[in-house]
């Protein structure tokens, strides 16, 4: 089951990765004629790479630092009156 699933995931990154591209060409080869076409083609990238970037996160989880291993932490704690 596994494994479907690892294929499911690769087949809908790669459609995020060829969609993200589609409208990197098309900017690039002038297919924007207005600039409410612009602003929607870019939203539409935005989101795949928003999605893409948190499907490879979820698949690689980074290590989190509990508080105490934070660097730079100030702790601005309440004074009692």
């Amino acid at each position: 089951m596994l494994s479907e699933e690892l294929t499911i995931i690769n087949k809908i990154q790669k459609y995020l990765k060829e969609n993200y591209q589609n409208i990197g060409d098309a900017m690039i080869a002038g297919g924007i004629d207005n600039m409410e076409k612009y602003k929607y083609m870019m939203g539409q990238a935005h989101a795949y790479l928003k999605i893409s970037q948190e499907i490879s996160n979820l698949l690689e989880p980074k290590e989190q630092k509990n508080d105490t291993e934070r660097e730079n932490v100030i702790d601005f704690g309440r004074t009692e009156n």
